[in-house]
């Protein structure tokens, strides 16, 4: 008797190697099938991997289950998580989740569209709202149960009582035509010179189908997304697929408008926020090929794509293209190895390029090419520093005098001012002024912050909510709780008190969410419904409003203190994007920025408008101490329960830490943030040099540990971006 055929099958789950199975007699299966495998005492969807089974003693295994109708990974998308679980050192299975994100059986084949259709015959009885469904009916034509009760106005309970009685009949719905395809033949905006001249460069790259890298490196306003516009017309003349990826929501939302007007068409969506169905859609529309563009959050990069052609990373600095949880990753590195493995594209495109770019373009990797002016008429804005220790507010306000009368003469002018502080909230810590007792959150060391709006206290490291109290809980003294430090939203009360009669808003996460209403509250600033707006990060990029001449940033340097090596180069970052919000149209902008150390390398760059010395100061402060992107990087988190136990297994991890030339070990030291949900956490830091294989140093490392017992967790960063 013939002995059934094996094969190897990786599950989405927290495994790092693929498990073997039997394939039944009549099941014919190949690497890269969607199979549904037995574990334990379910059934999961697998995908079948490459790797021959036959060794294994076929009467032991477990037979497959079935194999489902939906595409199968593609080879590249299997290599692709091979390479990303080899690098983060997160088991396989973890990685292959991410690439199976959207896919259900019913995705695989949508359930048929059912409506209602008039049959000519008449219900027993008779009622108003019958006699209006039948007459809304009575042309024949099959329509949706909603659409029908709607143009009747009726109830849904109405109309199932004519079906009950013959009147209607169900019938199957023909499935709604497609979506519009983007047209690439449609005329894109006139270029500048050298717009025109990266746009061609671009255009050369998609066209040639190999992978080749650029970083498209314009300063604010220079119409970065008008020239990658034109790759992305390029990739679709070419039958190929694009991939544009966004590192947030609120990015996506106006892109999605200035795509289909270059286009005529919007592009697919992708990001946490997409339904269940949505996603199942994006999912199999790529695996098939009748979908072409999509604009995407990180998770994006592990979609299914027939033949992508093209991977666009905007805002390529952006820390949110790290993933901290569960698979460690840079989705901005992962789409350079995308584009390899695709035989693609990769564009980065940024108005201040993360080092590691700009480094890795000197060096010839990537090919650089620059927009070194705005587009049209517009100009760089004026920026000017407000030294707070001279020349700051009196105590209790955070807006200075030279902030305000600026302010005032912006919304005289008709013109509109953005106030940004990168803290949500009210304030972000809340103490007793009797006993000094100050609102921590119990699952985390870090300190309550008062939203006052929806008046309670919030942890935003896990999320912990507690309703804002009248009396301190340590002294139980009545209203001795104050407010320390600011929020937008405490800035937003100031700009009303001053301002009674401007038209003030508040963008930030917290308040706004993501969907209509931030399209909505996006569009107002831009029709200029708006005269102060009062934001977070959230508007520091990839935002055009044209009547905003003013910015002022409140506290632009809270962040330069922090022990990270990448603080100066992200304050710079992001004081450059938002003051480059300003005069983006007709009107020239100018910005205010607050600072208590105007002497400080970053504000003194930003005020002199020395971009290329700032880089080049921190590429030498780097340098020297071998730092990323002239040294590497690797964190090791161990945490627990109790303090004593993540204590005691990371000093277990630095005995074994093997020795090795060009890396040091630091640690075990408590982390900056030392509990997070409740768990302690003790941190390791491996600082080795550009030529070490970390990933091979922390993979026999970790092999030579003692296993993690009693609760202990040991998570890995390979290429960290938070230091907290």
């Amino acid at each position: 008797m013939p002995q059934p055929a094996i094969v190897e099958v990786l599950l989405p789950v927290a495994l790092d190697r693929t498990l073997s199975y039997a394939v039944p007699d009549g099941l014919e299966v190949a690497p890269g099938d969607v199979v549904v495998a037995p574990l334990g005492a379910r059934a999961t969807a697998g995908v079948v991997w490459d790797g021959d089974g036959a060794a294994v003693e076929s009467a032991r295994l477990k037979p497959l289950a079935g194999k489902m109708t939906t595409a199968a990974l593609p080879e590249n998308m299997r290599r692709l998580v091979d390479w990303v679980a080899n690098y983060t050192l997160a088991p396989k299975g973890q990685v292959l989740r991410m690439a199976l994100r959207g896919l259900s059986e019913e995705a695989a084949a949508p359930a048929p569209r059912m409506g209602l259709r008039a049959t000519g015959a008449q219900p027993s009885r008779r009622t108003p709202a019958r006699d209006r469904a039948l007459a809304a009916a009575a042309d024949g034509a099959p329509r949706s149960k909603k659409s029908l009760a709607e143009a009747a106005g009726v109830s849904a309970s109405v109309l199932d009582g004519l079906v009950a009685e013959g009147a209607l009949a169900l019938v199957e719905l023909p499935p709604p035509p497609p979506p519009p395809r983007p047209d690439p033949a449609l005329p894109g905006p006139e270029l500048s010179r050298e717009q025109a001249a990266a746009a061609a460069r671009l255009r050369e790259m998609v066209a040639a189908r190999r992978f080749a890298v650029a970083l498209l490196d314009g300063v604010t306003g220079s119409g970065k997304t008008e020239v990658y516009c034109e790759a992305v017309a390029e990739a679709l003349r070419e039958g190929r697929q694009a991939l544009v990826m966004a590192p947030e929501i609120a990015l996506t939302v106006p892109f999605l408008d200035r795509f289909a007007r270059r286009f005529g068409a919007r592009p697919a969506v992708w990001h946490a926020s997409v339904g269940e169905k949505g996603r199942a859609a994006v999912r199999r529309g790529v695996a098939d090929g009748s979908i072409q563009a999509v604009v995407a959050a990180r998770s994006g990069l592990f979609l299914p794509f027939r033949d992508l052609g093209l991977i666009v990373v905007d805002e390529e600095h952006d820390a949110a293209y790290k993933q901290e949880d569960g698979v460690a990753y840079n989705a901005r590195d992962m789409a350079v190895v995308r584009g390899r493995l695709e035989s693609a594209a990769v564009v980065l495109a940024s108005a201040t390029p993360s080092l590691e770019s700009r480094v890795n373009a000197e060096r010839g990797r990537y090919e650089r090419l620059e927009l070194p002016a705005r587009y049209g008429a517009s100009v760089l804005p004026e920026i000017k520093a407000i030294d707070m220790r001279r020349a700051g507010p009196v105590r209790g306000e955070w807006l200075a005098p030279a902030l305000v009368g600026a302010i005032a003469k912006t919304i005289a002018s008709g013109e509109q001012a953005l106030l940004f502080l990168n803290r949500r909230g009210y304030a972000p810590l809340t103490l007793c002024r009797r006993c000094g007792h100050r609102m921590k959150c119990p699952n985390c060391s870090a300190w309550l912050v008062e939203h006052r709006f929806r008046a309670s206290l919030v942890c935003h490291q896990c999320g912990h909510s507690a309703s804002s109290p009248t009396a301190c809980p340590a002294c139980a003294a009545e209203n001795s709780l104050v407010a320390c430090g600011p929020g937008v939203e405490r800035i937003r009360d100031e700009a009303v008190a001053r301002f009674p009669e401007a038209r003030v808003t508040v963008l930030s996460s917290d308040l706004i969410g993501a969907g209509e209403r931030l399209s909505a509250e996006l569009d107002a600033i831009e029709r200029g419904a708006v005269d102060i707006v009062v934001g977070t990060q959230m508007v520091t990029k990839g935002h055009h409003f044209p009547k905003l001449t003013l910015v002022g940033a409140i506290d632009a340097d809270f962040a330069l203190g922090a022990a990270d090596p990448r603080a100066a180069e992200r304050t710079f970052q992001m004081l450059q994007q938002v003051t480059g919000r300003a005069g983006r149209a007709e009107l020239p902008g100018r910005a205010l920025i607050q600072t208590h150390d105007p002497d400080h390398p970053v504000i003194r760059a930003l005020v002199a408008g020395d971009r290329e010395g700032f880089y080049r100061h921190q590429a030498e402060a780097r340098a020297a101490a071998g730092m990323p992107p002239f040294g590497r990087l690797a964190a090791i988190v161990v945490s627990a329960p109790a303090r004593e136990a993540a204590e005691a297994h990371g000093r277990a991890l630095a005995r074994v830490a093997p020795k090795a030339d060009h890396v040091r070990v630091l640690g075990p030291a408590e982390a900056p943030l030392a509990m997070l949900r409740g768990r302690h956490r003790m941190r390791l830091l491996v600082h080795a040099g550009r030529e070490v294989d970390v990933p091979g140093y922390l993979r026999a490392w970790l092999a030579a540990a003692p296993p993690a017992r009693g609760g202990v967790r040991v998570a890995v960063d390979v290429d960290p971006q938070s230091f907290l």
